[in-house]
């Protein structure tokens, strides 16, 4: 395959740099991997660290009793906006063909149940409180994203494609926001939506644009 159609970069070119961030066997092979230009070259550990400097306060769950293929999706997406860490609710073991292996650039949690989740939200908040759990749902009852004030410290619940959230997670959620829609679907895809709820926090919280009103 020609390199112009290739992902990455090829091998280093030129003296290799000192940096310990370096990974020497990708400055003799190349980075083909899915990561930002600013990482090329640098080690996985590396990564890891230095977005550890900048990780924002949201934390992304998904309820996986389905092993649904959208939760791949939903965690490339907490990557690119940088969540604080994803957890997986229910089976331990999710499809993460979807990731593009993101995953292993964040935080994983499992929790058993969505009971499990909740107690560790009420544990590890901010100043000894615990970290409000908002659930993103068309649901009777549910809120407008677009007019609610997210929190800067949260978690995001989703649940699977086709049912949703769970009835444990509807009822252990702070608050279940909607998303506006305004065509003939019923629903839109769960990574979508996922997509659209984190870059609301994104929006408010990095670029200061508050709700709607």
């Amino acid at each position: 395959m020609n390199d112009a159609h290739q992902v990455g970069v090829g091998p280093w070119e030129g003296p290799w740099p000192s940096d310990p961030r370096y990974d020497e066997g990708l400055l003799a092979g190349g980075d083909r991997r899915n990561v930002a230009d600013r990482y090329r070259f640098w080690t996985h550990e590396a990564i890891v660290r230095d977005l550890d400097t900048s990780r924002h306060e949201f934390h992304v769950a998904v309820e996986n009793w389905a092993h649904d293929f959208n939760i791949g999706s939903v965690i490339r997406t907490a990557n690119a906006f940088n969540a604080k860490a994803f957890h997986i609710v229910g089976r331990r073991r999710w499809n993460r063909r979807g990731a593009m292996v993101t995953d292993r650039y964040q935080h994983e949690h499992h929790h058993h149940s969505v009971e499990a989740l909740l107690a560790w939200a009420a544990a590890h908040g901010p100043d000894g409180h615990g970290i409000p759990v908002i659930g993103i749902d068309n649901l009777p009852g549910s809120v407008p994203l677009e007019t609610y004030d997210l929190p800067r410290h949260c978690v995001l619940l989703f649940g699977q494609e086709g049912p949703g959230l769970s009835e444990a997670a509807r009822q252990g959620c702070e608050v279940i926001l909607d998303i506006a829609q305004f065509g003939s679907t019923r629903s839109i895809n769960a990574g979508a939506a996922a997509a659209i709820a984190m870059h609301a926090w994104v929006r408010r919280h990095v670029f200061g644009q508050p709700a709607s009103p």
